[in-house]
């Protein structure tokens, strides 16, 4: 039984498919295999079964994985002290932010970024905020929409970043557009609703908010992303929900609605993996981050 093995063993069980594994450990299925195998035939009995595309974790593979996590978290750990290590001269940043995030507020602070630190490399990954989470293993850091509200991988941790408006939307000519800027959820619901797709964070906390007000939701379309649930409500499918950021530069085809009598808030947060030691990258991109959001 090898580190190597563990690692990988700990690696299949976060994805829960060998071929995904293999990508994200930069090695070939076979190799995988091969590894998994070895380890199988140390401990003498299967560690994991084949389920559909994916795999399985028996009794036995449970009871190792986390030692497994724990092998790896600290493998991760001294890998983020070589990098900090190296200082700021060269180096990746990877960084992962949710739509909203992703859309209007990181390409302002990549910019601020690239010009203090001009090479370091900057790759990104974007997605809904349950996407975003489900990537930190292959993160520096992360911007989500709202807390994680599910379980983080060893080491996560979690810092309260900007305070963001969601607000509603209707074409222009919509009636609850001639009704006034301030809108009750009893109002809106009765329309039909156009909404983003589930794992979306406004989608959580607009249907957290309908469910504590006890306003049954028409939901007329489910679509991803914020720009297609702008089009959506431009093409008259029904009332919309965004981030206010989303709609600062919009040409007047689109009305903004506040939620009343309480404006619908959330927090983003930013996530950073392996937060006992990060890179020196990341340190300074979070530092640059929470800057940001004193400064406005």
């Amino acid at each position: 039984m090898t580190p190597e093995q563990l690692i990988t063993f700990a690696t299949v069980a976060e994805h829960g498919n060998i071929s995904h594994a293999a990508l994200a450990l930069h090695l070939s299925q076979p190799a995988v295999s091969g590894q998994l195998k070895l380890l199988q035939e140390e401990f003498g009995e299967p560690l994991y079964q084949r389920a559909g595309r994916g795999v399985r974790l028996t009794a036995a593979g449970e009871q190792l994985l986390g030692h497994a996590e724990r092998l790896r978290e600290t493998f991760r750990q001294a890998q983020a002290l070589r990098d900090a290590l190296r200082g700021l001269e060269r180096g990746t940043l990877r960084i992962g932010a949710s739509t909203t995030p992703a859309s209007y507020l990181l390409p302002y602070l990549i910019a601020d970024f690239r010009q203090r630190y001009p090479e370091v490399l900057v790759t990104t990954a974007n997605g809904n905020s349950a996407e975003i989470v489900a990537a930190l293993g292959s993160l520096d850091i992360a911007l989500i929409e709202g807390p994680p509200g599910q379980a983080l991988p060893l080491g996560t941790s979690v810092t309260p970043w900007r305070e963001d408006e969601i607000v509603a939307i209707a074409p222009s000519e919509h009636p609850l557009a001639e009704a006034g800027d301030d809108q009750t959820l009893q109002a809106l619901g009765a329309y039909p609703l156009v909404l983003r797709e589930g794992g979306s964070g406004v989608r959580q906390l607009v249907e957290r908010a309908f469910a504590r007000s006890g306003v049954a939701m028409r939901v007329g379309l489910e679509i991803a992303g914020v720009e297609g649930v702008k089009e959506a409500v431009r093409a008259g499918m029904g009332v919309g929900f965004v981030s206010a950021m989303s709609i600062r530069h919009e040409d007047g085809a689109l009305r903004r609605l506040r939620i009343a009598p309480e404006p619908l808030t959330r927090r983003f947060s930013i996530l950073m993996p392996h937060a006992a030691t990060p890179s020196r990258v990341a340190a300074r991109f979070l530092q640059l981050c929470v800057e940001s959001a004193v400064a406005g």
